[in-house]
């Protein structure tokens, strides 16, 4: 499921840079980092919405939750250290 989250958001998002975690390791509530260069200027809600999109279909049959934080490179690399061991 990690996989086909990751290929839907780069579906929509080509030039993302993303991690899935699985952190209740129940196979239904994910973390995704979606870094992209394409969310230069874009507000917070329009970055989630683009995600978010993206995974509709499979927010209705597959993926119970899904928490999401988006960021530029330029605002992961001050943030990275905060979400990644």
């Amino acid at each position: 499921m990690i996989t086909f989250i990751k290929e839907t958001i780069l579906s929509a998002i080509p030039d993302a840079e993303i991690h899935i975690s699985d952190p209740h390791q129940d196979g239904q509530h994910f973390q995704a980092l979606v870094i992209s260069p394409s969310f230069q200027g874009m507000p917070l809600v329009k970055q989630h919405h683009m995600v978010m999109k993206a995974m509709q279909a499979a927010m209705e049959t597959s993926v119970h939750a899904l928490a999401l934080k988006t960021f530029t490179p330029e605002k992961w690399q001050h943030a990275k250290k905060d979400y990644l061991p």
